[in-house]
């Protein structure tokens, strides 16, 4: 099959070669009405037409080309927020290049050396270590960012950031257990001092309720299932026990349930458990995972909708700040 040019998706989606320039190469999209630019979308996906990045870069001075930055790959909670990144990214004719952390600083550093080489027109990120200096260094490198974490992060920026308000959400899902006759409630929190807001909101739901237990938190060095197993072997060796557990994210929560199938607990009969992510096995597991969702999909589309907008020139001059839907996920486990 002869390779598709520019005039073939023209001519399907209807409209003259200009309109699908300006699509492709983003000059002036915003003028192109919405329902045009699907049809070019459409056109180009079915015959799939590959544009000359090269040419296209020479010509527009951009590298079409956007990265997300993220602490963990393995984590099912990330692959589902860079498909709705990726979506927009291959919708606006840009490629999608996606660093791993591991949430360690030494790596966040050579991420960022790496983007200011030169690489990428924008970027996407979760940065746990970056100093606010560090992160300015995009912005004078003229790299458009947008942060995945909350306001009282690096408020000085002025980057656009897209957020759940974990303190909140995680104030929701403690007060459940809680309206559920559990009052002696520990926390699975990951390493002390990351994702600390949704400590927060564990303390503050048990600090606004009579009768609940003083605060119990667990610090595990890192997120992972195995973490989550001797964080709960810990919570099992406390007297007297909890009555229920909040784990501040799935893959914890998973390993806490395996701690508990072999220590005889029955869950929620003798303990109740409650995660935070809503991943895609939390439902498949035996019992089913409450847990809070994010809509992680969601997120990275409005993060990459949100880079885009400033990439075309259409954000305001300050960051914007949207906060993004959150949902306790009541299944079994709880």
């Amino acid at each position: 099959m002869p390779k598709a040019k520019q005039s073939d998706v023209a001519r399907l989606a209807g409209v003259s070669q200009t309109t699908v320039s300006q699509v492709l190469n983003n000059a002036a999209a915003f003028s192109v009405p919405q329902e045009t630019r699907q049809r070019v979308i459409d056109a180009v996906t079915q015959l799939r037409y590959i544009p000359n990045g090269v040419a296209r870069s020479l010509r527009t001075q951009k590298t079409l080309t956007i990265a997300s930055v993220i602490p963990d790959i393995a984590n099912p909670f990330y692959p589902a927020l860079e498909r709705g990144v990726q979506d927009v990214a291959e919708a606006r004719g840009y490629d999608l290049i996606v660093y791993n952390t591991d949430g360690q600083a030494d790596k966040e550093r050579r991420c960022l050396e790496s983007l200011l080489r030169g690489r990428v027109d924008g970027v996407i990120g979760v940065f746990f270590h970056l100093t606010s200096a560090e992160l300015q260094r995009l912005r004078a490198g003229g790299i458009a960012a947008v942060l995945l974490d909350e306001p009282g992060v690096h408020p000085d920026l002025g980057y656009d950031r897209v957020y759940v308000d974990n303190a909140k959400a995680a104030r929701a899902a403690v007060t459940y257990l809680l309206e559920r006759g559990h009052t002696r409630i520990s926390m699975l929190s990951g390493p002390q001092g990351t994702l600390a807001s949704r400590a927060e909101g564990y303390v503050q739901a048990l600090r606004a309720y009579p009768g609940a237990a003083e605060p119990h938190i667990i610090d595990t060095p890192d997120f992972t299932e195995a973490c989550g197993y001797v964080g709960m072997e810990r919570a099992l060796a406390t007297s007297p026990r909890p009555d229920a557990v909040f784990a501040a994210n799935d893959l914890l929560a998973m390993g806490a349930l395996r701690a508990l199938r072999e220590a005889g607990v029955r869950v929620p009969q003798d303990m109740a458990l409650l995660g935070f992510d809503d991943i895609p096995v939390a439902r498949l597991l035996t019992p089913a995972l409450t847990t809070v969702s994010q809509f992680q999909e969601g997120l990275g589309r409005r993060a990459a909708e949100l880079l885009f907008e400033r990439l075309d020139g259409r954000a305001p001059e300050h960051g914007r700040d949207e906060e993004m839907p959150f949902e306790l996920m009541v299944r079994e486990s709880a």
